[in-house]
């Protein structure tokens, strides 16, 4: 598998990977039914870093760093991941973890942080633990689950 910078023929790829996960309505914020034109701001903006990892010429999944917030706050990283459901389980999340965390180092950041991890999505929380992230926070019901209703979301964060 290689993971590079994405670029503008990756889009469908990206789109046909983001519309699937938001799709299931349990893990990220997006509205199910955000059209693609909305991925640009979402996934492609000239503020964020994207990239995808392939096997055989084939997008399987992509991750964007950015600022998580801007100017004073500019020195932490934020991050998200996505892995086309036909992909996952195969250790995809953890090349693209440490992938972004050796990004963020070399671009500067100091830190990074997780703003809204789903409470009910344990195998992310999980995952971001064995990569020393800490659970520094919990919004009470900050999600609306599309099939449990409102559950709590983490603010977990790791420092570079």
């Amino acid at each position: 598998m290689n993971i590079r910078k994405a670029n503008l023929r990756d889009y469908d790829a990206v789109w046909n990977i983001f519309s699937a996960v938001i799709r299931t309505g349990d893990t990220y914020v997006f509205d199910p039914e955000t059209p693609v034109e909305d991925l640009q701001k979402h996934w492609f903006a000239n503020y964020m870093d994207t990239f995808v990892v392939e096997d055989e010429g084939k997008v399987l999944g992509t991750y964007i760093v950015k600022p998580n917030q801007p100017d004073l706050g500019s020195h932490i990283a934020n991050a998200s991941y996505m892995i086309h459901p036909d992909a996952q389980g195969k250790g995809i999340g953890k090349l693209l973890c440490q992938h972004s965390l050796d990004f963020a180092k070399s671009a500067g950041y100091h830190a990074l942080q997780f703003n809204i991890v789903v409470s009910t999505n344990q195998a992310a929380v999980e995952l971001w633990k064995k990569f020393g992230f800490e659970i520094i926070g919990t919004t009470p019901d900050g999600f609306r689950h599309q099939d449990l209703g409102l559950v709590d979301t983490h603010i977990m964060y790791k420092k570079l």
